[in-house]
Formats: structure tokens, C-alpha cells, sequence
């Protein structure tokens, strides 16, 4: 099993960078969520993170926790300013250049600048504490400048996220050789209205309604005591129904 640690940088107290009305951390958090989500989408990989909410998280907690739970992998996703633009994304200043790590992040890198429609920066090296503490290999990716105004225009569109985030997700399963989820018959269709729950045990007893499913087509996300979870989003858990009462 691959594990992964995504470190969505800054937190809680600590905005970093800001301008063009946006707050560094949130837009970290925002691609490192999307990059969990995509990676659930391949076997044998399990995920951690350092934050999954707008809270404080110290530079050590952070490696420290990725270095007790042996992490095989740490990546750190920021948001860079100073009035430039462009992606660029950085390995621990005194490894070589031509080393495992550089290769990790290089696939990575050029997974990105793929797709995220910014000016390539380059592959850079740095005494940074996550790259210099992480005990595995690591790098950091600076995913635009918020305060330049077009790089902040992308940082707002939904899409664009979900396209950066893809990418990093990519460039992490070309690394460790991962392999799609196969899913069979992983689409369920809805007939009619029908009551969506919390839980599998409240779907079973026709308690707690958290929802009204409207009919079409859905993803199944999980499935336990004959009860099925569905969802529009793939990969994002849904609601709980009675397969009996679809129709």
C-alpha cells in the first residue's frame, strides 16, 4: 500500500499569502481536498493529510506526523506571491538534481504545466523545512501567484482547480505505478423520487431523511446491508436509499 501525505500549506492563524480577495491557505486546501478525491480513484494507495479544515498546523506537526505514519510520499501545495506569475514547484536544496526525488517531482511538475495554463517557472530546490524534516522523498508546488490578477482569476474558477488538482493527483499515480479502481456496474439509475438517508441503517429503517433523490443516473459510491450510497459526484459520498424503493 502507497501512502501519500498531502499538506495543504498554511491554516487556522496563518492566512499565507493574500490579494485579489482570496487567502492562500484556502486555495491550498481546496486543491489538496480535490487531489484526495482523485486519488481514491486508484488502488492500493492510502491518504493523509495534514489539515482537512481551516485550522492551525505548526511546520514540525506536519512532518512529524507524515514521518511516524511512514509516508512515501510528501507533497505540500502553496500558493506563491511577490507580483510574478507562473507555476513552479521545489525539491530539498541539498539533494541531487538527478536523484529519485528529482525524478518523483519531475514527472509531477510536467504533469502539471500540462494543463494549468501557466507560465512554467522551472524546477527549483530549497531549504524548506517540509522538504528538509519530511524523511521520504517530498517536494512543494507553487501553483500560481495570488496577487497578479490573471493567476487569481484562475485560483477562482471551480474548474481550474479540479484541472491542477487532477494533475498532481496524475503525476503522483505515474510515480508509484498506480492502477485505476476497476468498477463494475458503478452507475445506478433513479425512476422516481426517492428519500435519501445518513446512513445505511437509517435507509434500512426509513428514518432520518437527510434528502429527496430525483430521478436519473448516479454514481454508486458504497454500499453495505443491502443499502446502496449514490451520489452525482464521483468518488464524493452521497446519499443512503432503499434499492427497493426506486421504483
Amino acid at each position: 500500500m502507497v501512502k501519500i501525505f498531502i499538506d495543504p500549506g498554511h491554516g487556522g492563524v496563518d492566512s499565507g499569502a493574500t490579494g485579489n480577495g482570496l487567502l492562500e491557505k484556502n486555495v491550498t486546501l481546496q486543491i489538496a481536498l480535490l487531489v484526495r478525491k482523485y486519488l481514491t480513484a486508484y488502488e492500493h494507495v492510502t491518504i493523509k493529510m495534514s489539515r482537512t479544515s481551516d485550522k492551525t498546523v505548526t511546520l514540525s506537526a506536519r512532518t512529524n506526523e507524515a514521518n511516524n505514519w511512514g509516508a512515501d510520499y510528501f507533497l505540500s501545495i502553496h500558493i506563491n506571491a511577490g507580483g510574478g506569475t507562473g507555476f513552479e514547484s521545489y525539491i530539498y536544496s541539498r539533494l541531487s538534481s538527478s536523484g529519485e526525488t528529482a525524478k518523483c517531482r519531475n514527472i509531477i511538475h510536467n504533469e502539471i504545466v500540462k494543463v494549468n495554463e501557466l507560465r512554467d517557472r522551472g524546477k527549483k530546490q530549497g531549504n524548506l523545512h517540509v522538504l528538509r524534516e519530511s524523511m521520504m522523498s517530498s517536494m512543494l508546488t507553487e501553483n500560481g501567484f495570488i496577487d497578479t490578477k490573471a493567476d487569481a482569476e484562475k485560483m477562482k474558477d471551480k474548474k481550474w482547480l479540479e484541472t491542477v488538482a487532477k494533475a498532481h493527483a496524475d503525476g503522483l499515480a505515474k510515480v508509484f505505478h498506480l492502477k485505476k479502481k476497476a468498477h463494475k456496474d458503478d452507475r445506478y439509475t433513479m425512476t422516481k423520487n426517492t428519500p435519501g438517508y445518513y446512513t445505511a441503517e437509517d435507509a434500512k429503517k426509513g428514518k432520518n431523511k437527510k434528502s429527496t433523490m430525483l430521478p436519473g443516473k448516479y454514481y454508486i459510491y458504497k454500499q453495505a446491508s443491502g443499502m446502496i450510497n449514490i451520489t452525482k459526484q464521483k468518488g464524493v459520498p452521497g446519499s443512503w436509499i432503499d434499492p427497493k424503493g426506486r421504483k
